[in-house]
């Protein structure tokens, strides 16, 4: 067809046609099999416990021990070509939400074959172009949602666990052992250090060890705060001593840090403000000519001189930006 659509046709379709591979996405991913499997297996384990009949070792040990995935059959047919595989189930992880590989290829799939879809109708660069534009389009904005989403479970995280750390310390001067007291606190904290420190029970009733347990906790968190609190529970095991003073003194350097986190942030605020407004100063004054006089920026894209001045004035900002960023951010 040698006939060009309307604009607003093409959109209509464009809009379709990701609407329908989203749906047809959704259909394989969350369709029978073991998900429907599983459904009915609980269900009959419901009854049984109605009647009064015990379930199996086997199957408590296995629900216990493992958490399945809500797209198995998506999951297994990227196991080949998704690049590192580990660290995008940690990132997942992270999150504190059950959002597994499949689910996250689904979302940066549908997103990118929609965004393909609507370039290659609206700049005619040809579907290929537009599709492989769309696939970097659609994962940037995949990728930073799950990394956000995982800094504020940690940022909460850290925030609430000299709480925890208090808590664990009155339970084990009351009495109980190390293992009780982090039980009892990851019923009594709120999340999300409650439900990590909740996973730490039905570890437990398995046999697994404690640190064992703690360390796949922290490895999943990825925070020095709650390292800390594994390595001197490590060392006391091993070495002995009062726990209770131990984890005091831990409790009152993690809020010790906190405080100089705090202060060091109050002190990068007016770096940061700055770094805004040199930053985006450029952009609002092109965006003010461009509304007002647009033939004043023409030479800059036109000209081959001022394409050049405009990608070395691109870099030159972007340097600015990233150094006064890095001067800004502290770690302690």
């Amino acid at each position: 067809m040698d006939a060009i659509l309307d604009p607003a046709t093409s959109i209509a379709l464009v809009c379709g046609a990701g609407a329908a591979l989203t749906v047809t996405l959704m259909g394989l991913a969350f369709s029978g099999g073991p998900g429907w499997v599983r459904y009915r297996r609980r269900l009959q384990a419901i009854r049984d416990r109605a009647k009064g009949v015990s379930l199996p070792a086997a199957a408590v040990t296995r629900s216990l021990a493992r958490r399945e995935s809500a797209t198995p059959r998506i999951d297994r047919m990227t196991r080949r070509w998704v690049p590192r595989r580990e660290l995008l189930a940690a990132r997942l992880a992270r999150t504190g939400r059950d959002i597994s590989i499949g689910q996250f290829v689904i979302a940066v799939v549908g997103l990118a074959a929609l965004l393909g879809l609507i370039l290659a109708a609206l700049s005619g660069i040809g579907i290929l172009p537009s599709m492989l534009a769309g696939l970097v389009l659609g994962v940037a904005p995949v990728h930073w949602l799950v990394g956000r989403l995982g800094k504020r479970r940690v940022a909460k995280f850290v925030e609430l666990f000299p709480e925890a750390i208090d808590l664990m310390v009155r339970a084990v001067r009351a009495g109980l052992p190390i293992s009780e007291a982090i039980v009892a606190c990851g019923h009594e904290i709120a999340d999300p250090v409650g439900s990590e420190l909740r996973l730490v029970e039905g570890g437990l009733k398995l046999g697994r060890d404690l640190e064992t347990l703690l360390w796949e906790i922290a490895k999943r968190i990825d925070v020095p705060e709650f390292r800390f609190f594994v390595i001197a529970f490590a060392v006391q095991r091993e070495t002995g001593g009062n726990l209770a003073e131990t984890l005091t003194n831990l409790s009152d350097v993690l809020r010790k840090r906190k405080q100089m986190r705090a202060k060091i942030h109050a002190m990068a605020s007016e770096t940061r403000a700055t770094t805004a407004i040199l930053g985006g100063l450029p952009v609002v004054v092109m965006g003010a000519f461009y509304c007002t006089a647009p033939d004043y920026l023409d030479p800059l894209f036109s000209d081959v001189r001022g394409i050049f001045m405009l990608i070395a004035a691109v870099i030159s900002l972007g340097t600015g930006i990233f150094v006064m960023t890095k001067m800004a951010n502290f770690k302690i």
